[in-house]
């Protein structure tokens, strides 16, 4: 086992809701968890991979290369069986660079206002990849079923999560307090096993966790 003492963990985002999320999620360990304002200002990575997973390296190759600290980066958005999988990698970009969450998701609402409630399944997808000097030392998957419900709900959470119900729970992620959504989230999913990981890592060295 290797030691974890004052491990610094890079999460490759500006996003402080998403920051503040992982941050809880592994607060059981022993990790000082940081986002890109951390660092110098850098010119952000191009994400133009063709899948979750794609974007989730590329990032973190850009960014563990620049940062001497374990660096996670993620990749995760909303797929809409009625839209085709929209907004599906394009989640964060979604109407354009600048948009607001809450814009985002009335548009995903508008396009959706005629669909049956039986057709408005969706997921959630995370992908997250973390790296060291620039190498990919491990990558996990989440996912969460759903659908769009037919108005926002909740004050919780950041981005689709208004508008996104969990059937079993008969609520929206934004509805949910943290413990709930750290429970069933794609995010959470996938942080559990990188929490394991970084709990179990025996790479060469140590190169992967240690400063």
């Amino acid at each position: 086992m290797i030691p974890m003492q004052n491990i610094h963990l890079l999460v490759a985002t500006l996003n402080p809701g998403k920051v503040r999320e992982i941050r809880q999620f592994l607060d059981t360990l022993p990790l000082e968890v940081v986002g890109l304002d951390s660092l110098p200002r850098m010119a952000p990575c191009l994400e133009d991979g063709s899948t979750f997973e794609a974007n989730a390296r590329k990032k973190a190759i850009y960014y563990s290369s620049s940062a001497d600290a374990l660096t996670m980066a993620d990749d995760s958005g909303l797929a809409v069986d009625a839209l085709e999988g929209e907004p599906g990698i394009f989640s964060a970009r979604y109407l354009s660079e600048t948009a607001s969450d809450e814009e985002r998701y009335r548009s995903i609402l508008e396009q959706m206002k005629n669909v049956p409630m039986a057709q408005r399944a969706a997921r959630f997808v995370c992908c997250v990849a973390v790296a060291r000097h620039g190498e990919v030392l491990g990558v996990f998957h989440g996912s969460v079923e759903g659908r769009i419900g037919d108005e926002p709900k909740g004050s919780n959470g950041f981005g689709y999560d208004p508008i996104f119900v969990v059937p079993e729970l008969g609520k929206t992620m934004a509805e949910l307090n943290p413990a709930e959504k750290q429970e069933i989230s794609h995010r959470g999913r996938a942080l559990r096993q990188l929490a394991a990981w970084l709990k179990s890592a025996t790479f060469s060295g140590g190169k992967g966790l240690k400063k």
